[in-house]
């Protein structure tokens, strides 16, 4: 079990909407893709490890999901990544038979709003 925060500690954690505008694989990375992001006033560009669950990258444009947005930026592979997608699965199958799906938070709350 990870460590126990205070909720004056979580309250620190910017996450809002954001629609994913474009997505393409990042050169000579098999897990990374570089997504486009609209959070209405602004656009950022995400660095996330996600491609294995997304074969079809059509299908990620034009979701609205849930973004970390005030984290330090981070640069992988040369490209800066300006926020963090959130997600919940693709863990591996105990049985060792893949992995389960990976599930993208989406809302069809207004681009930037903020999680309260």
């Amino acid at each position: 079990m990870m460590e126990k925060i205070s909720i004056d500690e979580f309250k620190k954690v910017e996450i809002r909407v954001g629609e994913i505008r474009s997505a393409e694989k990042v050169l000579d990375a098999d897990k990374l893709l570089r997504l486009v992001v609209n959070f209405g006033t602004e656009e950022r560009q995400v660095i996330s490890g996600i491609a294995a669950y997304f074969p079809d990258l059509t299908t990620l444009v034009g979701k609205h999901c849930l973004f970390v947005t005030n984290l330090e930026y981070r640069t992988i592979r040369g490209l800066e990544s300006q926020a963090m997608i959130m997600a919940a699965g693709g863990e591996l199958i105990p049985d060792g038979s893949g992995t389960e799906p990976l599930y993208l938070f989406e809302t069809h709350a207004e681009l930037g709003s903020r999680v309260r």
